[in-house]
């Protein structure tokens, strides 16, 4: 049972924690850490270079390096730190390991091999992994499902169309098309019979939707055998144009590493030569996505510097740092040169809506998102920069329009709800869609709170999460892990629109959070509770999810608690030397039940900005 931290030894802490961030900012006042994910991007970028002829064996030794580092003892990949092994993540990193020349009598090789073999084999892999398969060889795309290039004419307002698709599904999909009707085979020096069981794939249902569907992609394949040739080539050089038009100025494609990937391998096979100025910016861009270390050579699925920027300044804040504080003066700064003033793919479903906002990334001025949007708002407020007050009003009125029909908020376009999409024979990895989700509606709420209280963007926005809240009174996370997170974003926000601490939503919320504490005093929710709601609330400890938990008891007036002083205990307790926490768990969600991500500045900001909202809450209790 951990003891009662006091007030002394967390006020400590936090100067601690504090100091080790200051000491983070960069010269030109943005802080970025890791953004950690799975082998399949090594594994994947390998496999990129091996199909555009620009592998090297240095690059291919020191990615495999790192990729054999991350194998499990039972021979398997996770796609999160202690979590199952996953079967394709298994597939493509065996795959990159024989591109690197280990040997499949190697014991590590052997186990990987019999793990795939038991867990179903190549055939129940999912369709991404296949479609990785196919263009080597080692698939057949007849057996894939077929998207139709012709889908880049279908309009916004037409079923399926490729902005029925969240922003990050529609830009690997326009690529995927022209992949899909080019079908290449570009033949690897071995084959990967060893990883197959000789059992057919496993079928949907062929009822309802699903059976449509199977009926469509039937009728798709044998257009695909005779399409009609003028529209053929229409479609495929207007999806060319259509990526072109959406690379980023530092030749990535909506800064993450899906469509970035599939956009170079689809130009290659239009005819862009490795010398064509969008495919040598594509590929030079990848060096800065590219850590190198002692383990070897790894590439980051996204960099997050506006999101971590903003995070540390907020937290930063809540320490108790003046905002005339030279450190947040140059932040904001920075993140004001960062601001989205132009239109993006969001603009399809609002043309008439004046841009303004940020993106997560250094370059993405085609996906502002709204999570990065409101974070921004509740740091700049609060420092003191004389060019702030326009970029806030700005991005108050591009939040405002881009609220949902329901009420709520999704992360980067509005009403992007279309569940059809989920249905379509590829789509069994991901969220395809981007609908409103708690954890975001809570950050808009919590920035409109103060600027604009009484409006009917924030009501209509408490409604909607107070519709959501799940019967045992937490709150579902769609972009952290998960209840623990959701509830953490959702109670401050109701608090900071006016519902009182004593309301029945926030009692509830807080009794789920004093029932999912752990005997540690600390926090933590695995990720497979995406999957398992046995899982829901139930974890090891990690720094970042005590904080979430501990803001949300803050903000419903649990100051000085049983529930609070053990928790924050914990963080006293765990703190390491140098001031920040050890959090090799996963706490960031990218596809819930698909792909997630450990964020190494969550394990700083969070309980930053916990100690220092508790510290100042016992301050101010104490005054006279």
């Amino acid at each position: 049972m951990t003891t009662v931290a006091a007030p002394s030894s967390a006020a400590l802490a936090l100067d601690a924690a504090c100091d080790h961030l200051l000491g983070l900012q960069t010269p030109e006042g943005w802080w970025k850490a890791e953004l950690q994910t799975n082998v399949t991007m090594d594994a994947e970028d390998l496999l990129l270079r091996q199909f555009l002829g620009v592998r090297t064996e240095e690059e291919t030794a020191e990615a495999a390096r790192w990729i054999r580092s991350q194998q499990r003892d039972d021979g398997t990949w996770a796609n999160f730190h202690a979590g199952p092994g996953d079967l394709s993540t298994t597939i493509e990193a065996y795959a990159a390991l024989r591109l690197a020349g280990d040997p499949v009598d190697a014991a590590h090789m052997r186990a990987a091999a019999g793990f795939v073999r038991d867990s179903g084999g190549i055939e129940a892999s999912r369709v991404f992994t296949r479609i990785w398969l196919a263009l080597f060889g080692q698939w057949r795309w007849k057996d894939l499902p077929v998207l139709p290039p012709e889908m880049i004419f279908l309009p916004p307002w037409f079923p399926l169309n490729v902005y029925d698709f969240a922003c990050w599904a529609r830009q690997t999909i326009v690529p995927l098309t022209i992949v899909s009707a080019r079908r290449p085979v570009r033949p690897l020096p071995f084959g990967l019979a060893e990883l197959r069981t000789g059992r057919p794939s496993p079928r949907a249902v062929r009822g309802g939707w699903d059976g449509f569907f199977l009926t469509l992609d039937r009728m798709l394949h044998r257009y695909q055998r005779h399409p009609i040739p003028g529209l053929r080539r229409a479609a495929i050089r207007r999806a060319a144009e259509w990526i072109v038009t959406r690379q980023e100025l530092d030749g990535s494609w909506g800064g993450i590493q899906p469509p970035w990937v599939y956009s170079l391998i689809a130009l290659d096979l239009c005819g862009y030569r490795l010398d064509h100025p969008v495919m040598r910016k594509g590929l030079d861009g990848l060096d800065r996505f590219t850590i190198r270390d002692e383990r070897g050579r790894r590439l980051e699925a996204c960099q997050s510097p506006v999101w971590d920027t903003v995070l540390a300044v907020n937290a930063l804040l809540d320490a108790g740092l003046s905002g005339d504080h030279p450190a947040l003066v140059n932040a904001a700064d920075w993140v004001l040169g960062e601001e989205v003033k132009g239109p993006g793919d969001w603009s399809v479903r609002r043309p008439s809506l004046a841009p303004g906002g940020w993106a997560f990334e250094f370059d993405n001025d085609g996906y502002p998102d709204i999570d990065d949007t409101a974070e921004a708002i509740l740091a700049l407020r609060r420092v003191k920069h004389p060019d702030a007050r326009p970029a806030i009003d700005r991005a108050l009125r591009w939040v405002d329009g881009m609220v949902s029909r329901d009420g709520g908020f999704g992360a980067f376009d509005a009403d992007n709800t279309r569940e059809l999409c989920t249905r379509l024979p590829f789509c069994d990895f991901g969220a395809i869609i981007d609908p409103p989700s708690a954890d975001v509606t809570a950050h808009v709420v919590e920035a409109l709170a103060v600027e604009q209280p009484a409006s009917d963007v924030v009501r209509r926005a408490v409604v909607w999460l107070l519709k959501a809240q799940e019967a045992d009174g937490s709150w579902f996370g769609r972009w952290g892990a998960n209840h623990v997170y959701g509830t953490g974003a959702v109670v401050p926000a109701l608090v900071a629109a006016g519902v009182r601490p004593t309301a029945s939503c926030v009692r509830r919320a807080v009794s789920w959070l004093e029932a999912h504490q752990n005997d540690d005093g600390g926090w933590g929710e695995d990720l497979r509770s995406y999957r398992d709601p046995a899982w829901i609330g139930r974890g090891r400890s990690t720094a970042s999810q005590t904080a979430w938990a501990l803001l949300a008891l803050l903000a419903a007036g649990e100051i000085r608690s049983p529930a609070v002083e053990r928790g924050v205990a914990w963080l006293v307790g765990e703190q390491r030397p140098d001031g920040t926490w050890d959090e090799p768990y996963f706490t960031g969600t990218g596809f819930p039940g698909d792909f997630y991500i450990n964020y190494h500045l969550y394990r700083l900001v969070f309980p930053i900005s916990a100690l220092g909202r508790y510290v100042r809450a016992g301050d101010e209790g104490a005054s006279p």
